[in-house]
């Protein structure tokens, strides 16, 4: 009888032990299995917040162009443009220009007039009470002139005005009457009936407003000089519609640099040089084909060409950075997802000065067809 019962007891105790044990396991296994994915859960989670992050950092640091020209858009100096000028913009696409000696930028914006823009790029103002200001601005130059600060604007089918910086007009200089030039080309198309004034914009060189005349059958380089304080237009001419050297498919954007006038010859894709009387030099290199260049700027030792169309699948129209013999950058304004901005009719660069005497490059853009402006800032 006590055999049999220790027996008994020794069965329900294994019994027992065994249940104890394989509870035991179910409950680990079970916490293991919860905690592998609790922590699958958390990695995952992780994971999953890291690429979230890295695409929020990516969409807020939208950059475009190569090596040492790499820009972001500026959405803050962007928004500084004058709040009772937005329902202007679509109009705007005239340019920019500044003094050298202040960094003051100065711009037009068709129906809403002239503007000088503040160095840091934070405050528009606008010059002058003349109606005329208020007309579409197609170019625009800043320059010293007989030790007196001028600016003259290319309006296109008007005039070409010149005026001091309270927006003072000097001089309007209307289309000519085919009598005033030494180049008979000239002569010839200003005294038909069928001429228009097809003005495009406008430069400084040594006394001389240089004008391109490119929205026209007669597509030239004309001049203005000054007399007893009145800009009339001078005798030098050059160019014609035409694929020789020397002559244009739309003169469209002039700009005076190093004591030469480089017209951007837009529908031969060219940025073509001359001698400031009108001889030809030689022609840009290593410009993509298809660019419709449209205007010439110069900075940082570096020229800064805007095509007015994007190329192939590009999102926008591209500002090219370029050396005068080889591209360095290609900048896509599309690439930064700003509203509007598809084509481009210039792109201005301009230094602004920090407090501690540091300078930052930024480039300032004007849209065309939908008139959109954008700041785009270098990144470092």
């Amino acid at each position: 009888m006590t055999k049999r019962t220790s027996s008994g007891l020794f069965l329900i105790a294994f019994i027992l032990g065994s249940s104890i044990k394989l509870i035991a396991q179910t409950i680990h296994d079970h916490d293991l299995t919860h905690h592998t994915h609790e922590f699958a859960s958390i990695a995952h989670n992780h994971e999953h917040n890291h690429t979230q992050s890295d695409q929020i950092t990516r969409q807020a640091k939208l950059v475009t162009g190569q090596g040492e020209f790499i820009f972001s858009w500026d959405q803050e100096l962007t928004a500084a443009f004058p709040k009772n000028a937005v329902e202007f913009e679509p109009g705007m696409h005239g340019g920019f220009n500044e003094d050298p000696a202040t960094g003051i930028v100065y711009t037009g914006i068709p129906g809403y007039g002239l503007c000088s823009v503040s160095p840091d790029l934070t405050k528009w103002t606008t010059l002058g009470t003349d109606e005329r200001l208020k007309d579409n601005i197609h170019g625009i130059v800043f320059f010293v002139h007989k030790g007196v600060k001028h600016l003259a604007v290319a309006q296109e089918g008007k005039r070409v005005l010149v005026l001091t910086l309270d927006g003072t007009i000097v001089s309007e200089i209307l289309k000519p009457t085919g009598t005033e030039f030494e180049f008979a080309a000239a002569n010839e198309f200003y005294s038909s009936e069928d001429s228009n004034f097809g003005v495009t914009d406008v430069t400084y060189l040594k006394g001389t407003i240089y004008v391109a005349h490119g929205y026209s059958k007669g597509d030239f380089v004309m001049t203005i000089k000054e007399k007893n304080g009145v800009w009339s237009w001078g005798k030098l001419a050059w160019g014609g519609k035409g694929n020789n050297p020397g002559q244009f498919q739309t003169a469209h954007g002039i700009y005076a640099h190093d004591n030469h006038i480089l017209v951007a010859n837009r529908a031969a894709g060219q940025v073509v040089k001359f001698t400031k009387k009108g001889e030809f030099v030689e022609t840009f290199n290593d410009i993509p084909e298809g660019s419709l260049i449209c205007n010439v700027a110069y900075k940082k030792e570096h020229f800064f060409l805007n095509a007015l169309s994007a190329i192939g699948e590009q999102k926008s129209a591209p500002i090219y950075v370029h050396t005068g013999e080889k591209l360095v950058s290609t900048i896509i304004p599309g690439d930064l997802e700003i509203p509007i901005l598809t084509n481009i009719h210039q792109a201005w660069p301009h230094f602004v000065e920090a407090k501690n005497g540091s300078k930052h490059l930024y480039l300032l853009v004007h849209g065309w067809n939908k008139g959109k402006f954008a700041v785009l800032k270098l990144e470092k």
